[in-house]
């Protein structure tokens, strides 16, 4: 029997509310499709930042570095500001385990409603492809003069011709998978160094996938065409912060980012890979009891997936995705009335049935 070696870090807020019914619904798919998961949970947090003046150990990385993948749920706290929850924690094993690819499916699933006019379920469903390890989000910079009326703050962008190919490239491999069309964010027209290197790199893998349809289209106007045309994509491709900004605006497009998955991959497996919904810590409604798991849920599925699991991982997604449909157990952000672990436990029954 497979067994699995999964590192679990609920978090903060709302993480450590939905983190649960992820792991009862992974144990469920495991013991229906006859493979075994052994969690390992690291209580890392903003509130282990308040006590100790660090997010993880020195050794955080060390620890985690044994482990097939690794479960997050979600980091915050209004009294630590993010940049240190960010660099203390995501960023650090991310990039530490060559995490390159953001996958963050974007899907409109039937008994959820849309903001949009006119987009029946299953009309909306593409991928995001972020790069994640390098772009606008570098830790290249400083400030000068601080506290000064001639204060000022560098900030770097860092492509290397390695990391922006290979993400490009990741993503026509994706395509090739699903409808063969791959879009590119850029901003060639105002950043005048960086953009058009990414253009150059995607016109030179492009060529070598010539039965899959290109377009590229300025940032600006790609967030545009997400709310207008967002049946027009299947793989969006863009840099570190490109990237971030469309993968939240995806899921706000097919009605919650509450229900929105994402996987920090290292395609080569050569670390394991991380998998985290898209939604926050949540603070507002953190100890309420009332979050939306199935971001949570689905992330796991992904999990499954990326281990060699796609039957457990399709159990699991059509399971939520029939509990959406029947809207009889919904949380507040659906319009329902539902608790965290009431959904959960209809998802548990879906997914045995």
């Amino acid at each position: 029997m497979p067994t699995y070696s999964i590192a679990v870090i609920p978090g903060d807020g709302i993480g450590k509310e939905v983190v649960p019914e992820a792991i009862r619904v992974v144990e469920a798919a495991a013991r229906k499709f006859s493979f075994e998961v052994r969690w390992r949970h690291f209580d890392w947090s903003c509130e282990t930042y308040r006590k100790t003046g660090r997010m993880m150990p020195a050794d955080g990385l060390q620890q985690l570095e044994k482990f097939d993948a690794i479960l997050l749920g979600a980091v915050g706290h209004p009294d630590v500001p993010d940049h240190i929850s960010l660099w203390g924690l995501l960023i650090p094993i991310r990039r530490a385990f060559r995490q390159y690819v953001n996958l963050r499916p974007v899907r409109l699933l039937k008994g959820v409603t849309s903001p949009l006019r006119d987009f029946p379920p299953g009309e909306i469903d593409f991928c995001v492809v972020r790069e994640h390890n390098e772009g606008e989000y570098s830790d290249v910079g400083g400030r000068l003069y601080q506290g000064t009326d001639e204060e000022m703050a560098l900030q770097q962008t860092v492509f290397t011709r390695q990391g922006v190919t290979r993400i490009l490239r990741y993503a026509f491999e994706l395509a090739s998978t699903r409808k063969g069309h791959v879009t590119s964010a850029t901003k060639s027209n105002g950043i005048i160094f960086t953009m058009p290197f990414w253009d150059e790199c995607f016109r030179q893998v492009a060529s070598e996938y010539p039965k899959v349809r290109t377009d590229q289209y300025h940032i600006d106007i790609l967030t545009a065409h997400f709310v207008r045309h967002p049946d027009w994509f299947d793989v969006v491709v863009g840099s570190n912060l490109f990237g971030d900004i469309l993968s939240d605006l995806g899921p706000a497009v097919v009605g919650s980012i509450g229900i929105a998955p994402s996987g920090n991959l290292n395609p080569g497996r050569a670390f394991p890979s991380m998998f985290e919904p898209v939604h926050g810590s949540a603070p507002d409604i953190a100890g309420k009891g009332i979050a939306n798991p199935i971001g949570q849920i689905w992330s796991a599925a992904m999990m499954l997936q990326h281990l060699g699991q796609p039957a457990a991982a399709k159990a699991i997604e059509d399971a939520f995705a029939a509990v959406l449909e029947s809207r009889k157990v919904l949380t507040p952000d659906l319009g329902g009335t539902a608790t965290t672990s009431a959904l959960g436990s209809e998802i548990l029954n879906a997914l045995s049935q």
